[in-house]
């Protein structure tokens, strides 16, 4: 089993949020709990992720187009607007001090971006508050900090769960990407890089009935 220990979401997104949510509950069985709707012309769905029989504080975001946004265009926040089918696209980590370990990850080499101020409202109107990172070039392949400050993790909520089994990054040559995550000093809080054919992330998951599945 390969979870990232300070794991805090993982990102599925695809071109169209509601074939985005049939497409997982086809897959899994979970029908996904409505999120809310970001500024950049977002919408998302979220799941629980259940890691030994404890729930939390882990969840799958599952993001697309917001279906009432303003803009035509699709949005290109984890690379929505290239998409032509869902794809686990990011994951995001939660450090013990955000602002340290961007510190630490540029001086090591790489500069995971500013921390910045978002939010979203929940379909209660809720307003949820965070600060994440958003890296260089806005690489998905590397994971963004977050921090939530007072605002409860959304996978602690009331939202359908699976069961995470691993969450892996894939690589032809996993040395470059393997360095690029040394430079944030958190070891085995980020996903393990391992060799294969194509870019992309591995997510397994366990489903109720006890089979396996791999997004």
């Amino acid at each position: 089993m390969s979870i990232p220990t300070l794991l805090d979401h993982v990102v599925i997104a695809g071109p169209d949020l509601g074939a985005l949510i049939d497409w997982f509950a086809e897959r899994t069985g979970v029908v996904a709990a409505p999120g809310g709707a970001h500024p950049t012309g977002t919408a998302n769905a979220l799941v629980a992720l259940t890691v030994d029989g404890a729930r939390g504080p882990q969840y799958i975001e599952l993001i697309g187009p917001n279906p009432d946004r303003a803009e035509p265009e699709l949005p290109a926040t984890f690379g929505i607007s290239s998409l032509a089918a869902p794809a686990v696209q990011a994951y995001a980590v939660h450090p013990a001090d955000i602002e340290a370990t961007v510190a630490a990850a540029r001086a090591g080499g790489y500069d995971p971006g500013d921390v910045s101020d978002l939010s979203r409202r929940t379909p209660d109107g809720t307003l949820l508050e965070w600060r994440l990172t958003r890296g260089e070039d806005r690489r998905i392949d590397v994971p963004f900090l977050i921090d939530w400050g007072t605002t409860p993790q959304p996978g602690l909520s009331d939202i359908p769960a699976i069961e995470l089994v691993s969450l892996v990054r894939t690589e032809p040559d996993p040395a470059p990407l393997r360095e690029v995550l040394g430079a944030f000093g958190l070891g085995d809080g980020l996903a393990e890089v391992v060799a294969g054919d194509a870019p992309g992330f591995r997510l397994t998951l366990r489903t109720a009935a006890g089979e396996i599945v791999e997004l």
